[in-house]
């Protein structure tokens, strides 16, 4: 590969591209871009075979270091070296915990939705907890086990899963080199030996604060200084989704119009969903210097970057709440429901929620906006957090 192959993007470009797709900066190195994320992509061809290597994510691993750590992999090539086979080797000795983010990173674009990496994420985090420092190759059926039995009765589909990512992110392991022998996550022939089938359970609804409660929840939520309590407010004023708070960025709000336009590819429906502000989450916003409006809005102090999924949850537990995060919209739409005389429409719009029906959806096109604008203000007020809205 010819030198003036290399180098075709700029640290600028990067920073400025959002449009997805694969960008190719030469000599193999591509940056990727999904709804989602950015990631560096080390590409090449090994005894005719095409390859590909993820480096790390764009917002982590600059282009500089990623035109490096490319550079070490075509040098390796010219010495008749795979540097898949090679990394591999150098790695013998990761965590658990290290190749389960580095797995989640590499298989999540062909993963449906960012709600689904999220729970892939916390399950490997959270969930899996006791193993995250073990070394990927000494991991065994005890260990597993561990993770699994305080979970295996009380919330049976959650441990389901949870042995189920172990057993993929162990098998991945296995195929890079990095174990040896049988999974210890198996489940024929193995775990099934050693914990009782799971239950079947009924999908619940998410446990909700009873609306009586919101008013002093969020003056005390107001005292917390942490972003993640910023968040949370802003999940609760908006009835959002925690995904949808999580990544929204500066670009979907419009400080002067008091809207934030939350994109499709964010959306459970797949659809643009505008949101009406109310003065409290207009105070939230405006409350960040002007000069750090830019990207994500509620950013890990210490990273940069997107709060963890595990954040409010963890806020809620501190605070000795026991009720969940998503919880809030049943919150909402209770309140909504048992308190006001708003619509049945206007409050599932403010929900976002798909329309029953095509001739219903055909037929009621517009989106209720300014009614759902007067429903998030008196949602506010009896917040505690807002202005009389002026009837409904």
């Amino acid at each position: 590969m010819t030198s003036h192959a290399l180098n075709r993007l700029t640290a600028t470009r990067v920073a400025g591209i959002k449009e997805p797709g694969r960008y190719a900066d030469g000599g193999g190195l591509f940056l990727f871009v999904d709804a989602t994320r950015r990631r560096w992509l080390f590409r090449y061809t090994w005894r005719g075979a095409k390859k590909e290597l993820g480096l790390g994510s764009a917002r982590s691993l600059s282009l500089a270091k990623a035109r490096e750590k490319a550079a070490e992999y075509r040098a390796m090539i010219s010495e008749g070296k795979n540097p898949k086979a090679e990394r591999a080797k150098a790695n013998r000795y990761v965590t658990f915990g290290e190749y389960a983010d580095s797995f989640v990173e590499t298989m999540s674009p062909s993963w449906k939705n960012a709600k689904h990496i999220d729970q892939w994420k916390m399950t490997l985090t959270v969930y899996a907890a006791p193993i995250r420092s073990l070394l990927l190759h000494e991991i065994e059926t005890d260990d597993v086990l561990k993770v699994l039995r305080p979970h295996w009765s009380r919330v049976p589909e959650t441990a389901d899963r949870l042995r189920g990512r172990i057993e993929n992110v162990l098998d991945a392991a296995k195929a890079n080199g990095l174990r040896e022998g049988e999974n210890p996550a198996r489940w024929r022939g193995h775990l099934d030996q050693l914990l009782p089938r799971r239950r079947k359970s009924s999908r619940g609804h998410h446990a909700a604060l009873p609306f009586n409660r919101i008013k002093r929840f969020m003056t005390k939520l107001h005292e917390r200084p942490a972003v993640a309590a910023r968040a949370l407010e802003f999940l609760i004023l908006t009835a959002a989704r925690t995904a949808e708070v999580l990544h929204a960025d500066w670009d979907e709000i419009d400080l002067r119009q008091r809207i934030w336009i939350v994109p499709a590819e964010r959306m459970k429906a797949e659809r643009e969903h505008r949101v009406p502000l109310c003065e409290a989450a207009l105070e939230i916003l405006k409350a960040t210097p002007a000069k750090s409006r830019s990207g994500l809005i509620f950013k890990n102090s210490a990273k940069g970057n997107a709060l963890s999924i595990m954040a409010m949850p963890m806020l809620l537990r501190r605070m000795g709440i026991e009720e969940t995060v998503h919880g809030f919209r049943s919150t909402f739409r209770d309140w909504a429901s048992e308190t006001t005389n708003f619509s049945n429409e206007v409050c599932e719009m403010a929900l976002a929620h798909t329309i029953p029906g095509k001739a219903e959806a055909a037929y009621r096109r517009g989106d209720l906006f300014n009614k759902r604008r007067k429903l998030m203000d008196a949602w506010a007020k009896y917040c505690g957090c807002g202005t009389d809205p002026g009837g409904n």
